[in-house]
C-alpha cells in the first residue's frame, strides 16, 4: 500500500490514540507500566509504518499530551524526558527501517538501535532536566531506570514489534524497498 501525507497524518492520529490508551492497561500498578513501557510500542510502530518524520512527532506529543490531560506521567522531569526518549525512539526506527535493507534481521537491528539510542537520550534528558531543577542523575540511575528496571519492556518490545512489522510487510501495509 502506497502512502501519502494524508494516510500517515491519519495513521499518526491512530498511533497517538493507542499511546494515549495502553497503559491503562498497566496503570493500576505503576511499576508494572514503567517496566512494560506500553506507551513505546506504538511509536516504534509508527516509526516503522509512517516513517522518521511522524514517529518522532508521534514519540514527541504522546507522553506530553498524556501528561497534560491525565497527570501521568509527572510533566517534569518523566513525560519531558519521555517525549525527547520517544521522539528519538520514532525517528531511529522509521530512519534506520528505511536505509537499511528489507531483510528481516534489518526490523530487529532497526529495533534495538533505536531502543538503545533513545535510552540514551533519555539519560541525557533526565540529567539535563534534573541538573536545571538542583537534582542530580547519574551513571547508576541512568543504568537503573534505562535497562536494569527495564528489561521486561525491552524483551516485550523484541517479542512482539518486529513480529508485527514483518505482517505488515507482508500485508504490504507497509511498502518494501531495496
Amino acid at each position: 500500500m502506497k502512502t501519502n501525507k494524508l494516510t500517515k497524518m491519519i495513521l499518526a492520529g491512530l498511533f497517538i490514540a493507542i499511546g494515549f490508551l495502553l497503559p491503562f492497561l498497566t496503570g493500576q500498578i505503576p511499576q508494572i507500566g514503567s517496566m512494560l513501557s506500553p506507551m513505546h510500542i506504538p511509536v516504534l510502530l509508527c516509526g516503522f509504518v509512517c516513517g522518521p518524520f511522524w514517529g518522532a512527532l508521534v514519540g514527541a506529543i504522546t507522553p506530553l499530551l498524556r501528561s497534560l490531560i491525565l497527570g501521568m506521567p509527572p510533566l517534569f522531569p518523566v513525560a519531558t524526558a519521555m517525549a525527547f526518549e520517544l521522539a528519538a525512539y520514532g525517528f531511529l526506527a522509521g530512519l534506520l527501517y528505511t536505509i537499511l535493507p528489507k531483510k528481516p534481521i534489518n526490523v530487529y537491528v532497526s529495533l534495538i538501535l533505536a531502543m538503545l539510542i533513545g535510552r540514551v537520550v533519555w539519560g541525557l534528558a533526565m540529567a539535563i532536566l534534573m541538573g536545571l531543577s538542583g537534582g542530580s542523575f547519574g551513571f547508576q540511575a541512568f543504568l537503573a531506570g534505562a535497562f536494569i528496571n527495564a528489561w521486561p519492556g525491552i524483551l516485550l518490545h523484541l517479542i512482539i514489534i518486529p513480529p508485527i512489522v514483518l505482517a505488515l510487510e507482508r500485508a504490504k501495509f507497509i511498502p518494501l524497498k531495496g
